[in-house]
């Protein structure tokens, strides 16, 4: 039998071994190179799961979407540096503008105190007479509020003729609820807009305005909220479908302690929320609307990908995190993902120029045509040269790389989808205290009242207000107060 060339004995040697125990020792020096086989591919394996992990582990320990800083690359140097003291006390410097509170004029305050010397301070005469310009101090306080409870007698009464009864009819003004609209727009706030728990609720009705609800009563007077605004938060969604420009997101929510999803589409003016069970494209077509014309600004999450490429502006916030997994992972990813770092960094100082309006549009756009290219050939080099992953991750970037520059070319378009996260920031901390909603009613009150807090925050108008006026129309079953930012008035 002929020996494996990488077999270690000598041709002596092996023709001395009888035959049976060559054959033997064939057999498992091929076992042995099987195995070598397999352990190396499974070494490959594990290190990519490794990676995989140690990338979703940072996540989790708030490194944003970067992998763990790998050991002597100069990203993890960079971000391992403290910070340096600037030596300066915390607080305003000098030179800073203060923003101290102005004075109200004396028309519009509620009461006027006058404080005068009674006897000179080197004579002690009397003095008399006014202060053309006196020192002036405005103390602002809050009066003591106690609830108004008003109650409505019903009488029914019995006519002297034909000796019938008669109920009298109950007004439109007045609500069949034992609590009244206003009581219903404090509710509402309290919840929606600066996220109270139930108890808490109670809490500080009872302390501020010595009202007495019951946890139960608080469900309730949602669920009232909730009809009567559902009217103008469904206008609204339809005011975002019609609008040019749209920043779309979605993040994790809990609907009756199964998975849902919290979804929020932002224009200008009009932000709309809507809390589903599925994380799909049917979603997407409901808040961007059928037939959409919009450039819809997003993340590269697939349920987008039925847009036009000419429709979508991809984030680059999103892209800067992906360029910063790749300079963690050394190699030849490290290489283009800090020469992508680099690209990045320079757009979005042009773009903040541009939006200051010390750069022109025309200048930056041609500032941007050369770096597009460099761009684009480094993304190429990730895809020829890099791993797997960053491989993968560089042809799906150059495939949707059109979606990249929109915002150059189409005013109103914003490179980052910043507004839809910021969007989404208040209902993650409601998601952190109250853990999602029980059932379907409760997460359509929270995606209303998501939706009126943000709009009306947009257009600079007061809550309060408006749940009180909307809740007051409820009661007289009237249309409510609309969403929608009034026309500009014409110029003259």
């Amino acid at each position: 039998m002929e020996r494996p060339s990488e077999l270690p004995i000598s041709d002596a040697d092996w023709q001395c071994t009888p035959i049976a125990v060559q054959t033997v020792l064939v057999s498992l020096w091929e076992q042995v190179r099987k195995l070598q086989q397999v352990v190396e591919q499974q070494g490959v394996q594990h290190a990519a799961r490794i990676a995989a992990l140690e990338e979703r582990l940072a996540r989790r320990q708030g490194r944003g979407k970067g992998s763990p800083p790998s050991e002597g690359t100069e990203t993890s140097r960079k971000r391992r540096r403290k910070r340096r003291s600037s030596g300066r006390s915390p607080g305003g410097q000098p030179g800073h503008q203060g923003h101290g509170r102005t004075l109200l004029p004396v028309d519009q305050v509620d009461g006027v105190v006058p404080i005068k010397p009674i006897n000179c301070r080197h004579c002690r005469q009397a003095l008399c007479g006014d202060d053309a310009h006196p020192q002036r101090h405005q103390v602002v306080e809050v009066p003591p509020v106690r609830a108004q409870v008003t109650e409505y007698q019903l009488h029914t009464l019995r006519c002297r003729h034909c000796d019938t009864l008669t109920e009298a009819a109950w007004p439109d003004t007045v609500p069949r609820s034992t609590f009244g609209p206003s009581i219903q727009a404090w509710v509402g706030l309290l919840s929606g807009a600066f996220r109270l728990s139930k108890r808490n609720i109670v809490a500080l009705l009872s302390d501020a305005f010595g009202v007495d609800l019951a946890l139960g009563s608080i469900s309730r007077l949602e669920q009232h909220v909730a009809a009567a605004i559902a009217a103008p938060v469904e206008e609204a969604g339809t005011y975002v479908h019609q609008q040019p420009a749209i920043n779309i997101d979605e993040t994790s929510w809990r609907e009756a302690r199964g998975k849902a999803w919290l979804w929020t589409a932002v224009t200008s003016l009009v932000t709309v929320f809507a809390i589903r069970l599925r994380r799909s494209g049917e979603v997407a077509h409901e808040l961007l609307g059928e037939h959409t014309t919009a450039v819809v600004g997003s993340d590269r999450y697939v349920v987008y990908d039925y847009l036009p490429l000419a429709q979508r502006q991809i984030c680059w916030s999103h892209l800067q995190r992906t360029f910063e997994d790749f300079a963690e992972r050394g190699g030849e990813a490290a290489t283009v993902g800090n020469q992508l770092i680099d690209y990045t960094k320079q757009l979005f100082l042009w773009w903040h120029r541009v939006r200051d309006g010390t750069l022109k549009r025309s200048s930056f756009r041609v500032y941007v045509s050369d770096l597009r290219w460099r761009l684009r050939f480094q993304l190429w080099c990730g895809e020829q040269f890099a791993d797997a992953q960053t491989a993968a991750t560089c042809a799906n970037l150059r495939a949707v790389e059109p979606a990249l520059w929109t915002f150059v070319r189409k005013e109103g378009v914003e490179p980052t989808n910043n507004a839809a996260e910021r969007a989404l920031r208040h209902g993650v901390l409601w998601r952190h205290t109250s853990f999602g909603t029980h059932s379907p009613a409760g997460s359509r009150f929270v995606e209303r009242m998501l939706t009126v807090r943000d709009t009306l925050r947009q257009q600079h108008r007061n809550v309060l207000d408006y749940l009180t006026e909307a809740c007051q129309a409820a009661v007289e079953q009237h249309a409510a107060p609309s969403l929608l930012p009034k026309p500009a008035s014409p110029q003259t």
